[in-house]
């Protein structure tokens, strides 16, 4: 059995509302990462100099050493740009995410962050690279940066982000039943939730694209014209777009320069300029989210058992358990736990099987309105599908009309006619009986088939969510 973790679906076509308080049509999240002092130095116990995230181009980590340079441009965040940015955000409700040792070495901007009354997040414990980091390791980390950090703020942290995190972060944050949300993704615009056994973890994605990070990356900002126009572009199509939450990822070593600082405050002025905006912390976001959207766990195709899933599902295809069978042991995963994924599924069982195979779920359906139904022998998904569209109330010309059409059909093509009545009403499905009995032999299989699958997915919805 194979199965893809992945979620390639998330919310689907249609978003859900997001509600935001005061009806607002956007929810802007500023985020202030505070790293300074607890990044890559041998000062830290660590085995080389930072190279991430400076104005110095192609920085190299010097093992054994430190970086003089890399240190003071570090040292610039947070002995002026902190300070700038705070005067400039001070009144606004933002998110720090705090590096547990660098807020430890930062008690003036420490003091300041809690008047302002920001939130204040975990950004781990250092600020150092865990992709190469064993799950005890990481967890040992993730542990203490939660003991420091309640040290030295005062309260425990409730939002987690890591940043360079490896594929065990966000299942080890949730594990701790820690946080009330994780930020350790940039998979959407909304909130969503992630199961890991027993605990329902919420995740608020953050951003690399709306961030200034990229003024120190190849391919990225390099006036504060671009930062503004991007944050700009971003804003007016989620704004458009209604219920869309907006992070900007900061850090005061780069938008705490003067000429980018300047772009920020435009931006702010711009998005102020909107009604319906709510600026917002991360942890409100998240507590509004778990008012309005709480989990609901659902028996998840994806994780079912053979047996169980060919119970559920043995069904969707007349008479037919094998199509349930083989679609089970696919490559499954949470795309597969919506009517839509699982249709697809269950298509690809049946369209990949032998025609005898596909021949045997077409001889499986009943007549239309036939014999079968009249003696009330019809599965209860069929009995429904024909009582939709009328064929349980005939006259008795229509009922002779429908007998001759079937025995007419069945002797031409050896399996009976078949037809999605969902689709359809009396007339329109007499319509497309009398159209469809000229059809070749393969032309007429085809389109049998086709709509077997159109009845396996009515049947789905009834049961799946979208």
């Amino acid at each position: 059995m194979k199965r893809y973790p992945r979620d390639m679906s998330g919310h689907g076509p249609t978003p859900p509302e997001a509600h935001w308080p005061g009806g607002a049509k956007i929810a802007v999240q500023l985020v202030l990462n505070y790293e300074e002092g607890g990044e890559n130095n041998i000062l830290h116990g660590d085995a080389a100099s930072e190279a991430f995230l400076s104005e110095i181009v192609g920085a190299a980590a010097w093992p054994g050493q430190r970086h003089w340079n890399m240190e003071s441009i570090y040292e610039y965040g947070a002995r002026a740009g902190f300070w700038r940015l705070h005067r400039m955000l001070k009144d606004l409700p933002i998110t720090v995410y705090g590096v547990a040792t660098a807020l430890a070495r930062a008690p003036e901007q420490l003091a300041a962050m809690k008047s302002a009354g920001w939130e204040i997040a975990s950004h781990g414990l250092k600020w150092i690279e865990y992709k190469d980091t064993s799950p005890e390791d990481e967890a040992a980390d993730m542990a203490e940066a939660i003991r420091l950090h309640t040290e030295v703020v005062g309260t425990p942290p409730r939002g987690w982000y890591t940043g360079r995190c490896s594929e065990n972060t966000v299942r080890l944050a949730a594990e701790t039943g820690q946080f009330t949300y994780v930020a350790d993704s940039y998979a959407d615009d909304l909130p969503y939730w992630m199961e890991f056994e027993a605990r329902d973890q919420l995740i608020v994605p953050y951003t690399l694209d709306a961030n200034d990070m990229r003024f120190a990356t190849p391919q990225g900002f390099n006036a504060g014209d671009q930062f503004f126009n991007y944050l700009k572009d971003s804003f007016d199509m989620l704004y458009a777009e209604g219920g869309r939450m907006m992070s900007i990822g900061l850090h005061c070593r780069l938008i705490g320069r003067p000429g980018r600082a300047a772009a920020l405050r435009r931006f702010i002025d711009y998005a102020q300029s909107h009604a319906g905006v709510w600026f917002a912390t991360r942890a409100a976001i998240a507590d509004h989210w778990i008012q309005t959207h709480p989990h609901q766990r659902q028996n998840r195709p994806s994780r079912m058992s053979r047996e169980d899933f060919t119970a559920a599902f043995g069904g969707i295809f007349e008479h037919s358990a094998w199509v349930a069978e083989r679609a089970h042991r696919l490559e499954l995963g949470p795309m597969h736990d919506t009517a839509t994924g699982l249709h697809n599924a269950l298509c690809r069982a049946f369209r990949s099987a032998s025609p005898d195979l596909r021949l045997g779920v077409l001889t499986a359906h009943p007549d239309l309105a036939g014999k079968l139904a009249t003696a009330k022998r019809l599965t209860a998904e069929s009995t429904a599908e024909q009582a939709s569209a009328g064929l349980d109330a005939l006259t008795d010309a229509e009922r002779t009309q429908f007998t001759t059409l079937n025995a007419a059909y069945v002797e031409k093509y050896g399996f009976p006619f078949i037809i999605a009545v969902r689709d359809h009403n009396k007339a329109s499905i007499l319509a497309a009986f009398e159209t469809r009995i000229t059809n070749d032999h393969d032309t007429e299989f085809t389109e049998a088939c086709r709509q077997v699958e159109r009845i396996a997915e009515f049947r789905l919805r009834d049961l799946l969510p979208r």
